[in-house]
């Protein structure tokens, strides 16, 4: 499952204002699509927010509402200008902005065509890098974790935040894939449930078993795993 995608010249991303109940993939070529649906959450997380803007950029530029006599530089100017009113506090959604920026300014005279397709090779590029960074993430975090691991996460860091597997659920999924991992607490995260909603969706599809709990149950689920944890390393210090 991929959060965001680039397909055939448009974005497709699913909506995750409709989960668990709905699992609905949307397919634009309008960039007012895609910005309505980073402001609206349909599009949530730093990483897959950065990586959709890319390609919304993108979109942008080759938008038929454009008009004709506007430079790429002012088309541009528009397009990030659209995107970055989106989510004013999301530094990814900055960052990209930033850099396909540098990519534009480092090409003076190259045809409108030839700007647009070194923007595309570079939004491909932000997305390459993402997956790459979820897989290391993912095998990295495993590898602390051993056989037996029970997990508590909060809010959403998953394949839905990310255009790859995800940050810290990248851990825990590659960990589960390992054989390591006994079950996962999910905070609900209010106000938005991402933990409820989203967390706990992502974990049923990878086929791990999840316990869904309140924000306030967190403290008492920790010191009952921990408790459970000295218990099991005194009897086997005991026993050796």
């Amino acid at each position: 499952m991929k959060a965001v995608d680039w397909t055939d010249g448009s974005v497709r991303f699913i909506d995750q204002t409709l989960l668990p109940a709905e699992e609905r993939f949307v397919t634009t070529n309008d960039i007012e699509v895609v910005a309505e649906a980073i402001r609206s959450l349909r599009i949530r997380g730093a990483p897959a927010i950065g990586v959709v803007a890319a390609f919304g950029l993108v979109l942008g530029l080759r938008s038929p509402h454009t008009p004709e006599r506007s430079s790429i530089a002012l088309r541009f100017d528009r397009a990030a200008g659209l995107l970055g009113s989106t989510r004013p506090t999301a530094v990814n959604l900055f960052n990209v902005l930033n850099r396909m920026r540098g990519v534009l300014d480092a090409a003076p005279g190259v045809s409108d065509r030839e700007a647009i397709e070194l923007l595309e090779r570079e939004a491909r590029m932000i997305q390459a890098e993402d997956i790459e960074a979820c897989r290391r993430i993912g095998e990295l975090g495993a590898a602390l974790l051993g056989a037996g691991t029970s997990v508590l996460t909060h809010c959403n860091a998953g394949a839905l935040a990310t255009a790859g597997d995800g940050t810290a659920l990248s851990v825990v999924t590659t960990a589960h894939r390992q054989g390591k991992i006994r079950e996962v607490y999910v905070d609900e995260t209010r106000p938005l449930l991402q933990g409820a909603r989203l967390t706990c969706w992502e974990l049923v599809q990878a086929g791990i078993d999840v316990v869904l709990i309140t924000d306030s149950t967190a403290a008492s689920v920790l010191r009952a795993l921990w408790s459970a944890w000295a218990l099991r390393r005194g009897k086997s210090s005991s026993t050796g």
